[in-house]
């Protein structure tokens, strides 16, 4: 599936995520954790044929520092969080069970085989030639030493996700996981390291690094405050069955200190600020 997808949409591919048989097509070899491309069930809600990214719980790698067997709640809870905000980069999710038991379902956006990457928007150009339009990250070296600049589109949607990935403290914004599918539309994926009770934000998308929020930005953050204030709301409900409840607690903290604040956070000195590798 590729372009928007309306209120009426995710409602129908939300539930053919839900109940649709899925049938594993391949692996993701590249992958950290094991991810296996799935068929989805047809004829749900009036869809097609879907192609889902299935993430089990049982093959997730033990983290230092992420509890064991959280990563697939903190995909779906990033899904929530992202449709709540009206910051929807994130393709639909669910947490259900699959062949290899209970884990995360994702749509997936594009062709799995195309032949050719698509740009992103979020690149590598030689120091000194950053284009119109894009921001300058950090400077670098290619393993044949050649200098280069890792660059990101000065755009509103990629803001959407910068201030996204400030609310889920996303600890692992590569520029691999940020894609623009055939009609333009921005995608993020891979949101498995989040809502970490302590700071943990890494990211290639620092380019608006110490600006002022725009005025959409602090409204959506205010509003998102008063939800995660309300124990019985239902987004709070739901992010409490998915995170441990510390790290549910930062997150109320988090988003309030944001909207109050009205910045973009700065890189830390306490942790990596850009993830390795970058892209």
């Amino acid at each position: 599936m590729d372009g928007p997808i309306t209120a009426e949409e995710r409602t129908a591919v939300d539930e053919a995520l839900r109940v649709g048989t899925l049938t594993v097509v391949g692996r993701i070899v590249d992958a950290s954790n094991v991810a296996l491309l799935v068929d989805v069930g047809e004829g749900i809600g009036g869809l097609g044929p879907m192609r889902a990214i299935y993430k089990p719980v049982k093959g997730e790698r033990p983290l230092w520092d992420f509890p064991e067997g959280t990563l697939a709640g903190r995909e779906v809870a990033s899904a929530l969080v992202a449709e709540a905000t009206g910051y929807a980069v994130v393709p639909p999710t669910v947490l259900r069970d699959g062949p290899l038991g209970v884990g995360s379902v994702q749509l997936w956006i594009g062709d799995p085989f195309a032949a050719e990457p698509v740009d992103g928007p979020v690149r590598v150009v030689p120091v000194g030639r950053l284009p119109d339009g894009w921001l300058g990250v950090v400077d670098g070296q290619l393993p044949d030493g050649t200098e280069v600049t890792v660059v990101h589109e000065d755009s509103a949607d990629l803001r959407d996700a910068a201030v996204l990935d400030a609310i889920l403290n996303n600890s692992d914004r590569k520029g691999s996981h940020l894609v623009r599918d055939s009609r333009g539309t921005l995608w993020g994926f891979d949101h498995g390291l989040t809502f970490h009770a302590e700071p943990k934000l890494r990211t290639v998308l620092w380019g608006w690094a110490g600006q002022h929020l725009r005025g959409g930005d602090v409204e959506r953050l205010a509003a998102l405050a008063e939800q995660l204030s309300d124990p019985q709301h239902s987004l709070t409900r739901s992010l409490a069955a998915l995170l441990p409840p510390a790290d549910l607690t930062a997150l109320g903290a988090r988003v309030q200190r944001l909207a109050v604040g009205g910045i973009h956070p700065r890189p830390g000195g306490r942790w990596p600020s850009i993830p390795w590798p970058a892209l």
